[in-house]
């Protein structure tokens, strides 16, 4: 598997698996850049999305991650689907990861 290093773009949409779809949720999240998302990571971005008022499904995590990895989502999915639920069940419920 290789890893693509993150691009320094100016628009999210830029990112390996990200569209316009999930720029605007990012973009109403207040996450403008790859730097603010890269600043965040996958997890705390998709909750951030969800409090925004967003109703993102967990594709959008999966896309996060991979953006932030250079790695397809799918390939997420299978293989950090148990760890990148933990962390967001951690985050929600106010515990520490």
């Amino acid at each position: 598997m290789s890893v693509r290093p993150l691009p320094d773009a100016f628009e999210l949409r830029a990112l390996p698996n990200l569209g316009p779809a999930s720029e605007r949720m990012l973009h109403a999240a207040g996450i403008h850049t790859p730097a603010a998302l890269r600043a965040l990571g996958s997890v705390p971005a998709f909750v951030a999305v969800r409090q925004a008022g967003q109703q993102p499904s967990l594709n959008l995590l999966w896309a996060l991650e991979g953006a932030l990895s250079g790695r397809d989502w799918k390939s997420v999915a299978q293989q950090e689907r148990t760890a990148l639920l933990m962390q967001l069940d951690d985050l929600e419920s106010g515990r520490q990861p």
